[in-house]
């Protein structure tokens, strides 16, 4: 009787994970020319500035492109963005590896030397449609 509550609880909690999952209107300001995609990523702490697990393109609107990211778990993300110009899906950098292309964060977040911490770039996203400003620099 033990074991199957526990196994009715454990089975409802991964179908509550499920229903607990919304959606990421990401809305990419500072885009210059209406040229190449937006890249747009979702991070959760583990995955920050390596490989994220949600992540979309559009075509680049000049001045602001709005990315839908479906079905994202709750919790807590970062979100980047950067405008690929000449559409080769990579941030391009210069000789000093400083990023050539547009980009951003979540929360206008930015780092000193680098990137910022995924504390400063952290949104929370619930059930509810998740709306995430990230403005290109």
């Amino acid at each position: 009787m033990l074991f199957r509550s526990a196994l009715t609880w454990f089975l409802s909690c991964g179908l509550l994970a499920n229903a607990m999952a919304g959606n990421v209107e990401v809305r990419v300001s500072g885009i210059k020319g209406a040229r190449g995609k937006v890249n747009v990523a979702v991070c959760d702490k583990e995955r920050f500035l390596k490989q994220c697990g949600y992540s979309a393109s559009a075509p680049a609107g000049d001045g602001e492109t709005i990315v839908t990211l479906k079905d994202v778990p709750a919790g807590a993300y970062a979100v980047l963005a950067y405008q690929d110009a000449n559409d080769n899906d990579r941030l391009d950098r210069n000789p000093l590896g400083m990023p050539s292309e547009r980009y951003g964060f979540s929360r206008e977040a930015r780092g000193k030397f680098g990137p910022p911490t995924f504390e400063k770039a952290a949104i929370e996203v619930g059930e509810a449609l998740t709306v995430a400003p990230v403005k290109l620099r």
